[in-house]
This record gives structure tokens, C-alpha cells and sequence, in this order.
């Protein structure tokens, strides 16, 4: 009956789409609302209950390289709508669904608003950058801090590739003074960015301060996509590197 029932709301959310086909659209809006009923991962979150099609990108990282174990505290940032901090909740047992597990701690941030969900605590309308949301973080993090930092924000897009690339790299480098407050020695960030003349540097201040960094492109990631992730892991505290 679970299962029908999200398959009927999938149907539903197909039928509202093809509806809006019908209507005065654009060229590229109607491109796009076809691309939305042909992609499996769409479909895939429908079925699956996520609540966009990034989670299936967080679940493949994760279980090839295996970021998220029970009992981590993870920092989402970027996190409306809550697609990866679902994934994390299960994978960290924040929501203590696991008794015989370690519970861990998933924290959402995002300048928009992020819908409830159980086992993740949601700073809606704060900025990531800023030093009053971290000082919320030092506060709900255990021991105020974090063996996780994943980022899939990304700037409102301007229609100037160079201009937004330069914007998510710039957010980007704002990861690496968060990574200063609050990453635990040893830890791990994951970061969205698209592919552009200053990837190479952002690739480079994060192997001053991780032992290791990989370039992925996740299957999820659609191949005419200029998105790419970074995996740094191994994170060295300033204090060790002098």
C-alpha cells in the first residue's frame, strides 16, 4: 500500500506536468518539463520518497567512498528542499531509527526554507558564509563539531556561465573557513562546483588542508552538465600544518 501510493502520487505529479506542456510555455520551459518526465531519477524520487533527484548523486558517493557512518555529525549546506539531509539521516542514524546503533547529528542550512524532517535540525534562512550562522552551528554540533561537510548550494543562475561559475566557487572557498571552525581532524567535505578557470584553484587550497582530493561526476549528474563535486578528505587543522 506504501508503495502504490507514492506510484499514484508519482502519476499524479506526471499528469500535472503533461498538463502543463499544454499551456503558453516557452521553448526552453517546455524542454524542460519534458526532461523532467523522461529522467529515471526523477521517477526514482518519486518512488523512493526523496524529495528532489540530488539524493541519488549523495548515495552513490557515499556508498562507493562511505562519508556517512552512524554516529557522525554532518553539515548540510545548501540543503533546501532536504534531499541529501534524508539521505544523511538514514545513513548517520540521526533520527535513532537504528537502536543498536550510535546516533549521529545531521544539521541543514540554506537561505531558503527547508520543510521539516525528523532526526535533522533546518537553520532556514541563514547564510553559510556568515559568522552568526556558525556560531548557531558551534552550538548544535556535539562538541561543536562535525566529521561531515557536504555542500550542493549553488548560486541563482544568472544565464553567464563564467559569472555563476565564479559565484559557486567563491561560496565554495567560504567551505574552507567553515572547515576551520568546525571539521573535526580527519574529516571529510564533499562540495558541488561547475567546471570552469578557477576550479583548478579552489583544487589546489584544498589539498593545502586535505591529504586527499577527487574529482567526481556522479551517473545522477546530467552529462551536459558543467557540475562537478569535490571530495576532499583527511582534513588537517591549521595548527598541524605548522
Amino acid at each position: 500500500m506504501w508503495g502504490f501510493s507514492f506510484q499514484r502520487r508519482f502519476l499524479h505529479s506526471s499528469l500535472c506536468l503533461m498538463k502543463k506542456l499544454k499551456k503558453n510555455k516557452t521553448a526552453a520551459e517546455q524542454r524542460w518539463l519534458q526532461r523532467q518526465l523522461k529522467d529515471p531519477y526523477v521517477k526514482a524520487s518519486h518512488k523512493q520518497n526523496f524529495r528532489c533527484r540530488s539524493a541519488f548523486k549523495l548515495l552513490e558517493i557515499d556508498d562507493k567512498f562511505r562519508l556517512l557512518q552512524p554516529g557522525c555529525s554532518v553539515v548540510d549546506c545548501g540543503a533546501a528542499p532536504g534531499a541529501w539531509s534524508q539521505v544523511a539521516v538514514h545513513r548517520v542514524n540521526s533520527a535513532g531509527t537504528d537502536p543498536a546503533a550510535p546516533p549521529g547529528t545531521v544539521v541543514g542550512i540554506d537561505l531558503l526554507h527547508i520543510p521539516p524532517l525528523d532526526g535533522a535540525h533546518f537553520l532556514s534562512c541563514h547564510d553559510v558564509t556568515v559568522s552568526p550562522t556558525h556560531a548557531k552551528l558551534l552550538e548544535l554540533l556535539p562538541g561543536g563539531q562535525a566529521h561531515v561537510i557536504l555542500s550542493d548550494m549553488a548560486p541563482n543562475a544568472s544565464g553567464f556561465r563564467e559569472m555563476d561559475h565564479v559565484k559557486l566557487i567563491t561560496m565554495c572557498f567560504s567551505l574552507l573557513d567553515l572547515a576551520e571552525k568546525i571539521l573535526l581532524p580527519e574529516g571529510s567535505l564533499l562540495c558541488k562546483y561547475w567546471d570552469g578557470i578557477l576550479a583548478h584553484e579552489l583544487q589546489e587550497k584544498l589539498s593545502r588542508v586535505f591529504n586527499s582530493v577527487q574529482t567526481l561526476k556522479p551517473n545522477a549528474s546530467r552529462k551536459d552538465s558543467a557540475e562537478r563535486y569535490f571530495l576532499a578528505r583527511i582534513y588537517k587543522k591549521p595548527e598541524q600544518l605548522s
